[in-house]
């Protein structure tokens, strides 16, 4: 009998660009395979989930890849090669501190006779530099593979196979799980073909997405070092849900935190402990991110694991 998430992948064909992905995926792989970098994947940003077939509604979250996209920049800090998995449209890393009308706010336009030439004001030339140093490193090195997704098919599909591929880097591999991923979709023998009519109140049932964490954890990557996200808007709940996952599908930690002060504050659960990383108002003032010192403990707990599993071989 085949479980829930062999049911899901064989009633939902594969996407068109995953032949595509898949390939870039295996290069990235190739290219460090042989050395001793580290390779992390970075899952980020929310999932839709489609109503119709030709997809006019979806239910979504709110997630704008905030966490995803700063964690690849501090990894890449830390001489990790990163495939970052992201939603379509949602924050990149670097480009992430211009979004918006940032940017426009940065440059100057400056218009002659001669033509016309745009030039970044002068108070902003260090951070941009910045920047734009790190990313054209990142690319350089071949560091740095960007891979998106929009739909929860989407993202299953492609998390698999990324899975699949990187599994020869075998301790050396992260995953950083920090996509919102739906827990509720629509099988796609009970979605409309066309767009929904807005004539009639309509009632729709949805069904809960396969726990890909147990595939994952023992099937598709069971020798890398595998970290879940968890939030809640209980606090009572945090630590024992995020206790449950891990017990459940034996990976090595989840990163817990609540919904009202999730920029600021995580708890980090592991099967033997659990602590707090909080920004402190200062370190909030001085434009500090959580996920600097989230990085910094995952790599950390990293070196610890390869270490282990190398005083077992």
């Amino acid at each position: 009998m085949a479980s829930n998430w062999e049911e899901f992948y064989s009633s939902h064909p594969q996407p068109a660009n995953l032949n595509k992905d898949e390939d870039l995926l295996r290069d990235f792989c190739a290219r460090h395979l042989n050395g001793d970098t580290r390779v992390v994947l970075v899952t980020s940003g929310g999932t839709t989930v489609p109503l119709e077939h030709n997809t006019v509604r979806f239910v979504d979250n709110f997630s704008a890849g905030t966490r995803g996209s700063s964690s690849t920049e501090y990894f890449l800090d830390r001489g990790y090669a990163v495939v970052f998995m992201h939603r379509v449209k949602s924050l990149q890393p670097f480009s992430r501190h211009f979004s918006g009308q940032k940017f426009l706010n940065m440059l100057d336009l400056n218009e002659t006779k001669d033509g016309t030439s745009i030039t970044v004001t002068s108070e902003n030339v260090p951070r941009i530099a910045d920047v734009l140093r790190k990313y054209k490193s990142a690319l350089e090195c071949g560091k740095l593979l960007e891979l998106s997704f929009t739909t929860v098919y989407e993202y299953l599909w492609l998390l698999r196979s990324a899975c699949q591929i990187l599994a020869p880097l075998a301790e050396r591999c992260i995953l950083y799980l920090a996509a919102a991923v739906s827990d509720f979709y629509i099988p796609p023998n009970e979605m409309s073909v066309h767009k929904i009519a807005s004539t009639k109140p309509q009632t729709i049932s949805l069904q809960l997405v396969p726990k890909i964490l147990a595939p994952l954890v023992s099937l598709w990557v069971p020798n890398a070092f595998v970290v879940s996200f968890k939030l809640e808007t209980n606090k009572d709940l945090l630590i024992d849900k995020a206790r449950e996952a891990l017990n459940k599908y034996k990976h090595k930690l989840v990163i817990a935190n609540m919904l009202q002060n999730y920029r600021k504050k995580v708890t980090m659960v592991t099967q033997q402990n659990s602590y707090v990383i909080e920004l402190t108002t200062e370190q909030s003032n001085a434009g500090e991110e959580i996920e600097m010192y989230i990085v910094k403990n995952v790599v950390d707990k990293h070196e610890e694991f390869i270490a282990d599993r190398s005083g077992k071989s």
